[in-house]
């Protein structure tokens, strides 16, 4: 094999990639459903730090008991009321399948805190204030269960920075 044909292969390895990474997130936020979760009671002055926010939400505080015997990464199911805020059901399994009103949301076992793929939210340095009243996560949730945080909604489920 050429020396050439190796960097060339190589090149095109990192750049495709991150190419079908980008266009898998694109696929969600253009066909997945909009679902709002609580973020867990944070102090808003240690909250944000710097340019961006950490979120923690309500449903992954509250089942850090429930993690024995879960695989390291899953999907836990969501049942949705009027407003689209999503409140947990039941971890998902093959033998239960979605109800009416239900969605899959993949989580990830880390340091022994589910992690839903969007615990941080990053904004225009200088403008942490605009975000302080953030109550809710808004993502977009595909079918498989991947999502994709699109922004942070206050109490009345209004939508921030926009």
């Amino acid at each position: 094999m050429s020396r050439a044909a190796v960097i060339f292969g190589g090149l095109a390895f990192a750049l495709l990639v991150p190419t079908g990474l980008v266009v898998q997130k694109e696929r969600v936020l253009r066909s997945g459903k909009t679902v709002l979760l609580e973020l867990a009671p944070v102090d808003p002055r240690s909250l944000i730090q710097g340019d961006y926010m950490v979120l923690d939400y309500a449903i992954s505080r509250a089942r850090r008991a429930d993690r024995r015997g879960l695989p390291v990464d899953g999907h836990m199911v969501l049942r949705l009321d009027a407003d689209g805020v999503g409140t947990f059901a039941r971890f998902d399994s093959a033998d239960a399948p979605l109800a009416p009103g239900e969605l899959k949301l993949r989580y990830r076992l880390r340091d022994g805190r589910f992690r839903l793929g969007a615990e941080a939210f990053f904004f225009q340095e200088g403008h942490a204030e605009r975000y302080e009243g953030a109550r809710y996560g808004e993502l977009r949730v595909a079918d498989s269960g991947s999502s994709v945080l699109v922004g942070l909604r206050d109490a009345q489920r209004q939508p921030l920075g926009r």
